[in-house]
Formats: C-alpha cells, sequence, structure tokens
C-alpha cells in the first residue's frame, strides 16, 4: 500500500492544528467590531449591553457571540434587538475585516457569569462550615 503525503491531506483529510488559533483570532475580530457597531445603534435595548465573548466554529463559519447585561430580565428582548440588527453588525464585520467571508452571528446570553455571580451571593450569605460540620459565623467564632 502506498503511504499518503500528510499534505495532500488539505482541510478536510487530516486534522489542522492552526485551525483553532484562526478560530480564535476571528473570533477576537468579530468581537470588536461587534462591539463597535454596537456603539452606533441607536437602541435603548443594547444600552447596557456587553459582549463577553464570541466562539467561531472551526470553519469559520458561524459565530455566537456572547452577550451580558445588568438585568437579565431584558434577555428576550435584548435578543430581539440583536436579531433586527445583527445583518447591520455582520455586513461591519464584513466590511471592516479581512476575512473573505463574514460568519453567521449568532446572540446568546452569557449565563456562566450570572450563575458564578449567583453563587458567589450564595456564599457569602451562608455560614462557614467548620471541619467538623458545625456552622459558624463569618467572625470565624471570635466572641465580641
Amino acid at each position: 500500500m502506498a503511504r499518503r503525503d500528510s499534505s495532500s491531506l488539505g482541510r478536510r483529510g487530516g486534522h489542522d492544528p492552526a485551525a483553532g488559533n484562526r478560530s480564535a483570532k476571528v473570533g477576537g475580530i468579530v468581537r470588536r467590531l461587534v462591539a463597535e457597531r454596537m456603539e452606533l445603534i441607536d437602541d435603548d435595548r443594547l444600552t447596557m449591553v456587553s459582549i463577553t465573548g464570541v466562539d467561531v466554529d472551526r470553519d469559520l463559519y458561524r459565530a455566537v457571540v456572547w452577550f451580558t447585561s445588568l438585568d437579565d430580565d431584558h434577555d428576550p428582548e435584548i435578543a430581539e434587538a440583536f436579531e433586527e440588527h445583527g445583518g447591520k453588525m455582520r455586513h461591519h464585520v464584513a466590511t471592516q475585516s479581512k476575512l473573505r467571508r463574514a460568519p453567521i452571528l449568532e446572540f446568546r446570553p452569557e449565563v456562566a457569569l450570572r450563575s458564578g455571580g449567583r453563587i458567589e451571593e450564595i456564599l457569602r450569605a451562608s455560614p462557614v462550615i467548620e471541619q467538623h460540620g458545625e456552622p459558624q459565623s463569618r467572625d470565624h467564632g471570635e466572641e465580641e
């Protein structure tokens, strides 16, 4: 059997270690350009919204843009605003970057940050547990 030359595998036939680097680099570009475009959009639903990250798939076809806001009750309205302005944002990415093709943008709320904040609140409110399992106050048992 003939040995297949790995250089002939190309993008489809083998593992491309640079694909992860490209995805991360494109994600950073998309994040910067979407945030830049958000500043130019006059929509009250997007005023207190931050872009927390962008995940781009391996073939650079789709990008998930993660957002957060101060009030998670307004996520449906924020998602609606992103849906309305998503085409303008993608166009901005296409014209301002050197990408051959701008990825399709999907906007999703970042729930991990909110969950982390909620866990911190719970930990601050709960009593400290000593090694023996007995609740202790935050002053470490010191009497006043």
